[in-house]
């Protein structure tokens, strides 16, 4: 079995500077910890997580809640780029991550679950975080993390920043001329009421009239609920000259009713998506979306949960926002 000493003999390194570069310590360089952990896998190293756990009191498994109402699981490439992001963070320092099965809007126990599986900490990706089963979770003494949501300056939260991302795409679709421009969004949580709040701020701001008939309420990741709503729009005796979507793949179900109607996106009409994600770039022409940085939230998220395990006297929560960018594609037509 390879142990400490050996991959510190073979790096010519101290004992001391592997086991810092295995826990992703910030005392050792980012190129020293990178090239231990690289010869470590080559040596074939695992290490003993029963003797450790011992050791420091901990499991080493960190507890993700992700409540996925589409069932659309890692197909839906935002959360899983997150949690791909969460994940390289987490192995990295020797921790491993399990999904929590739960239904927040049952009220269900989440910290009784926790304390079950004896987590050293939970990742919480999506859910109705007003719920008792997620407050109480929350609230107690089991270090947490939330994406999106933001309860108090005692507990972290990684935001993904909504209104930048609505304003960039606003901006741009006002400077090619649109006036009439429509809004299909999520279903009523933080992040929806952040983007129409940002998007109506825009409007104003240029003196453009955004009446009740702009706007509808679809559902994430969801094409059936885009595809209702883009049929009211175009049937509107003033129909918009440009519709936002709640996200990419709920876009998709948009374009087939435009089609439907021989509309298309980039021609006829414009249309703007949000999330960034790859089918949507190998559409004719490419989708114009806001590619929100999953890899760089999960990380941040990451980061912020374990410092808050490892360190827990010398840690401070906070909330960190995480801005994307705009991806033009060619689905916004000048007028």
């Amino acid at each position: 079995m390879v142990t400490l000493k050996d991959i510190a003999r073979e790096c010519q390194v101290s004992f001391s500077t592997v086991s810092k570069a295995l826990k992703g310590s910030p005392e050792i360089s980012y190129e020293t910890t990178e090239f231990i952990q690289k010869k470590a896998r080559e040596m074939g190293y695992h290490p003993n997580i029963a003797a450790r756990s011992l050791r420091t009191n901990r499991t080493y498994d960190i507890g993700v809640i992700f409540e996925d109402k589409t069932g659309a699981g890692f197909q839906h490439q935002y959360f899983a780029t997150i949690i791909s992001g969460i994940q390289k963070v987490a192995f990295s320092k020797g921790y491993e991550m399990t999904f929590v099965s739960g239904d927040s809007t049952k009220n269900y126990d989440y910290y009784a679950h926790a304390l079950a599986r004896n987590y050293d900490g939970v990742a919480i990706l999506s859910c109705d975080y007003n719920s008792s089963g997620i407050k109480q979770l929350v609230q107690s003494e089991i270090p947490t993390v939330t994406l999106d949501y933001f309860y108090d300056m005692e507990h972290s939260a990684v935001m993904s920043d909504h209104s930048a991302g609505i304003e960039e795409l606003l901006e741009y679709v006002i400077s090619c001329g649109h006036k009439k421009i429509a809004m299909i969004h999520g279903e009523k949580t933080w992040v929806s009421e952040q983007r129409v709040q940002a998007f109506k701020a825009v409007c104003k701001k240029h003196g453009i009239e955004s009446p009740s008939d702009y706007f509808a309420e679809g559902l994430y990741h969801d094409p059936v609920t885009s595809s209702a709503a883009t049929e009211v729009f175009i049937s509107l005796d003033e129909p918009p000259t440009c519709i936002f979507y709640p996200d990419d793949y709920a876009a998709l179900g948009g374009i087939r009713e435009l089609a439907s109607h021989g509309y298309t996106p980039g021609k006829d009409i414009s249309i703007v998506g949000y999330d960034g994600i790859k089918l949507t770039s190998m559409m004719i022409p490419p989708l114009t979306t806001y590619e929100q940085d999953g890899e760089t939230i999960g990380r941040t998220m990451a980061e912020a949960l374990l410092s808050r395990i490892e360190d827990p006297d010398n840690y401070a929560p906070k909330k960190e926002v995480v801005t994307g960018r705009i991806i033009h594609g060619g689905t916004v037509v000048k007028l």
